[in-house]
């Protein structure tokens, strides 16, 4: 009788330039959309008004989060990082145009580099490697997502490190709006939305406590066995889905700013310490960037800042840098 054994890959398992078997596709509905809102709270008007997102975007389908666009592209990215010790970084990710309910989404996964890391001090701490993977996703095979996440992976019990030297490069860089301006949504109608307030600096007084964090992991594909088995993980606790976290500091930007069309870049996100089930979160946001165009519309570039408050003090876990379109 043959055995099949649902298990890694592990980092030396893996070689630079080879593309994994994907997840099966998944078809955005309005089940996935309400169970994504209810789990982040978030609170951008598109995916929340049939009506206005009609007006604006003029298809009938209505607008889905790019946030659960994105966390869906992430989890059927997870055919690389089942046995992830940690997601490192994202890096260029751009949502290359808006994507509707009934629109399904596969996803590539591409090995782009590879980086024999040090081995962790303690005890029964494994080998380990960086693995920049590069992600491709298209909705009803156009491409809509394409950026770079960086995973940190173990070596397979007896294994060996193969020796990968390669520059992953770092986890940011300069930020450049007009590198952005093409993400524009020069074709929705800027006069059916909302202009937004002029700001600086956004600090959203509502915290938000970490919960259900494995029914995120399940729903989104995520198969990293650290979201769903606390022993698999280095702190002896479930680590939360770094996905789920960018959430909610997605859902707070949008409290403090009603008035975002939509999200159409990551410029760069790093999460700077773990997060736990039950921890509490709070969010900051800081205008860095923005550029106008003819139409009405303006892209901005803020910077979120997300800390965990815990018994043992107050934490950084999150830096990102997210890319936006208001009305001006």
């Amino acid at each position: 009788m043959t055995t099949i054994h649902a298990d890694g890959p592990y980092y030396d398992w893996l070689t630079p330039g080879q593309q994994l078997i994907p997840q099966h596709d998944v078809t955005l509905d309005a089940g996935s959309a309400s169970f994504y809102q209810a789990m982040s709270g978030e609170a951008l008007a598109l995916p929340l008004s049939a009506p206005l997102s009609a007006a604006v975007t003029g298809k009938a389908a209505r607008l889905a989060s790019p946030g659960l666009v994105v966390n869906l592209s992430i989890g059927q990215s997870t055919v690389a990082t089942r046995r992830a010790i940690a997601n490192l970084f994202y890096r260029n990710m751009r949502v290359l145009r808006p994507v509707h309910l009934g629109e399904t989404l596969h996803t590539v996964v591409t090995i782009k580099a590879m980086s024999d890391a040090s081995a962790k001090p303690g005890p029964g701490q494994p080998l380990r490697g960086k693995a920049l993977l590069g992600i491709t996703t298209t909705a009803d095979g156009e491409v809509v997502l394409d950026y770079e996440r960086c995973a940190l992976l173990p070596v397979s019990e007896g294994g060996t490190l193969p020796g990968h030297a390669a520059d992953v490069g770092p986890a940011d860089s300069p930020l450049d709006l007009a590198a952005y301006a093409d993400l524009l949504p020069t074709s929705w109608l800027a006069a059916a939305f909302p202009l937004t307030d002029p700001w600086e600096t956004a600090i959203d007084a509502t915290r938000d406590h970490v919960d259900l964090a494995a029914s995120f992991a399940r729903i989104t594909h995520n198969r990293a066995i650290v979201h769903r088995d606390s022993t698999a993980s280095m702190y002896g606790k479930r680590l939360v889905y770094g996905g789920h976290v960018v959430a909610l500091a997605q859902a707070s930007l949008t409290r403090c700013l009603p008035h975002i069309a939509t999200v159409v870049a990551w410029h760069a996100c790093s999460h700077t310490g773990p997060a736990f089930e039950g921890d509490l979160l709070e969010f900051d946001h800081r205008l860095v960037g923005e550029l106008r165009d003819a139409g009405g519309w303006a892209l901005q570039a803020v910077e979120v800042t997300g800390r965990a408050i815990r018994d043992s003090g107050v934490d950084e876990i999150l830096r990102w840098t997210v890319i936006v379109v208001v009305r001006r």
